[in-house]
């Protein structure tokens, strides 16, 4: 196990019980990407979400997609606690899994994927995490991405970087050299303190 894994299992164990009560004021646009998804008129029968945390984005998921199989990957236990008390609804099928994404092998055969704010935490993994993502999606199949992107501010990537988020506009890059120039969105936080981004390849 990762260095980066065990600081962010400690990490999540103090935050799985604040978690969604804060980050709505940062994480921007997890519901804007989930009703693209709607807007494209899918019909998955798999559906995964890489970091799955609380559940929040599987609860929409589920109910985005009724015929649809759905799993959550994550490596924080106390997050998943939350995330299977609120996806009680459809606990026939949806499915999580406490382990580090990318390192299971019966995963396969998706038609969508999902990372919604993980990305920028994989630090230096991100890569390997990327090249799953490849392995995993179907023929056809639809990776959706919304993270953030930068800051020009030196003390706010600092700030961030404690929080195990990097702010360097390194993951986009390596998602276009993956699965090619989709249209992505950028976007401002608070007159611009931070970009983030959107985009469904």
């Amino acid at each position: 196990m990762s260095t980066n894994t065990d600081a962010l299992k400690r990490y999540y164990r103090f935050h799985a019980a604040i978690y969604d009560s804060t980050r709505w004021s940062f994480l921007f646009g997890r519901s804007a990407l989930i009703q693209r998804l709607q807007t494209m008129r899918l019909q998955p029968r798999r559906v995964l979400e890489i970091g799955c945390g609380t559940g929040r984005n599987l609860a929409m998921l589920a109910r985005a997609f009724p015929k649809a199989d759905i799993v959550g990957v994550d490596i924080s236990q106390d997050m998943l606690e939350h995330a299977r008390r609120r996806c009680s609804f459809a606990e026939d099928r949806v499915f999580l899994e406490c382990a580090p994404y990318g390192t299971q092998s019966r995963l396969g055969g998706f038609d969508v994927i999902v990372a919604s704010y993980a990305l920028s935490m994989m630090g230096d993994g991100v890569g390997a995490v990327l090249d799953a993502v490849k392995r995993d999606l179907r023929h056809g199949g639809v990776f959706a991405v919304v993270d953030f992107r930068d800051s020009r501010f030196a003390f706010f990537r600092r700030w961030m970087g404690c929080n195990h988020v990097r702010l360097d506009d390194g993951v986009l890059p390596q998602i276009r050299e993956r699965f090619g120039e989709s249209v992505v969105s950028t976007h401002h936080a608070y007159a611009g303190l931070w970009r983030w981004f959107m985009l469904v390849a």
